[in-house]
């Protein structure tokens, strides 16, 4: 004991004077990343932090306060072209934290996470930006869907078929690099996707929907979130990934699958696929398990025999455009295809890890093809599916009250659900059903498009 007694001052002496001289963090770089919907700000740590965040008025602006922090070197000129961002200030008193100042064209609110070392990126303090004149518009919906429509205009609306196209990654995740030419994926699945978007918008009948149209990052749940409101058709995820071997090649096309992978080579893709969130800075804290119970509808089966079949139709056609590294529809748990009621595929165009197909992958010529061989995949799909029923016009540009569905003998939720053109989870949730049983006589409320959206 009296050894032990004579070892604790020395041992305590040194914890405190190790905390004392404790090396600063050092914020090495700023990133801005604008998004159709916020602005991204990111800071490149060397190592974990503590951080404060709160807004000022007149004029608006946010500080940021780093605890134990220092600038490695001035903050180069960032882009403040946006509708948000007009300028950096930084403040580093000899004692106390580091301040950073962000003053804004608008009144934001703002939302700060860190996220842990992943993909190439090290530690980052993340801070979102949204307009809080935007959402609110974005909530009440333009005058138009306010102001009841004269009597007139009451009729049925032809339904478009509405194509959700799904460029991966984006912003902060570049995705998988090419060897030769360190192309970045990101780059190639827009430049697909785009062109994808305007063969689909020359067709009678079909729309496009661009889930990003930009260098910013959309998390997955997001994406296909969007998709869901959007009430696409079909749900198509572009990528060319990256694997160890540089002697992969071919297109493949994938389904969810929610037992396992087919094969070892969708477990790999699927891993790092599900990974983009982590690298794209999207913070993990506040997920819900509402993802978990969508999933449970019975409707999802239906929707993954079609994901099967959009797939097999894309890949027949990729065949016409090139190799295929896979000869049948493979299968991997894609966190991004996890819509329950629209059908969904993942097409790997290429592997950007094979040095002749990373270089073919650059160019436009390539890109059309492989745009071309998905769009005919989708339209063969589209053309075995029935015709949606025409929306009636008053329905969607009318803030009608719910109204309520009795349900009649061989009524399903799924047959409901496409009669008012709402989604099957919608119906569940506002009506407390969980049971697959509708008993005849059972009245249904029916959500109002604004309740569904």
């Amino acid at each position: 004991m009296k050894a032990l007694a004579r070892l604790l001052p020395p041992v305590f002496l040194l914890l405190v004077t190790a905390v004392t001289w404790a090396e600063p963090v050092t914020v090495q770089h700023m990133r801005v990343w604008r998004a159709p919907d916020h602005t991204r700000i990111v800071f490149d740590l060397s190592g974990p932090l503590e951080h404060r965040l709160f807004t000022l008025q007149d004029p608006h602006r946010i500080v940021v306060d780093m605890d134990n922090a220092r600038l490695e070197e001035p903050l180069k000129d960032v882009d403040t072209g946006g509708p948000l961002l007009g300028a950096v200030r930084v403040g580093q008193p000899e004692e106390g934290p580091l301040r950073i100042v962000l003053d804004l064209k608008a009144e934001t609110r703002p939302r700060s996470f860190v996220l842990t070392p992943a993909g190439p990126y090290g530690h980052r303090l993340v801070i979102d930006l949204h307009d809080v004149k935007s959402a609110e518009e974005e909530k009440s919906g333009p005058e138009e869907i306010t102001r009841a429509p004269p009597p007139v205009q009451i009729r049925p609306a032809a339904r478009e078929r509405i194509v959700a196209i799904d460029a991966g990654h984006g912003g902060e995740d570049p995705g998988a690099l090419g060897r030769r030419y360190r192309t970045r994926e990101k780059d190639v699945t827009l430049a697909i996707a785009r062109e994808l978007a305007r063969l689909v918008a020359r067709e009678p009948g079909m729309r496009p929907v661009l889930i990003r149209d930009g260098d910013y990052y959309v998390g997955l749940k997001q994406r296909f979130e969007k998709a869901r409101r959007l009430r696409a058709d079909v749900f198509v995820s572009i990528h060319a990934d990256a694997v160890p071997s540089r002697r992969a090649y071919g297109s493949s096309v994938y389904v969810l699958s929610e037992k396992g992978a087919s094969n070892a080579m969708a477990r790999l893709l699927a891993d790092k696929e599900n990974a983009s969130d982590l690298i794209g800075g999207v913070s993990l804290n506040d997920k819900d398990d509402m993802l978990a119970q969508v999933l449970l509808d019975l409707s999802h089966n239906k929707t993954m025999q079609d994901s099967q079949g959009l797939a097999e139709d894309v890949l027949a056609e990729l065949r016409g455009v090139g190799s295929v590294h896979m000869h049948r529809v493979a299968q991997a748990g894609f966190a991004v295809l996890k819509s329950p009621d629209i059908p969904s595929v993942l097409v790997e165009t290429a592997f950007i890890s094979n040095p002749s197909e990373e270089k073919k992958l650059r160019t436009p010529a390539f890109q059309q093809q492989l745009a071309g061989g998905i769009f005919r995949g989708i339209k063969r799909h589209l053309a075995r599916s029935p015709v949606p029923s025409p929306i009636p016009v008053q329905a969607t540009i009318s803030g009608e009250p719910s109204r309520e569905h009795v349900v009649r003998r061989g009524d399903t939720l799924a047959s409901i659900a496409r009669q008012y053109n709402i989604h099957v989870d919608a119906l569940r949730f506002i009506n407390d059903l969980w049971d697959a049983d509708l008993p005849v006589g059972l009245r249904l409320r029916i959500p109002s498009r604004q309740e569904d959206g």
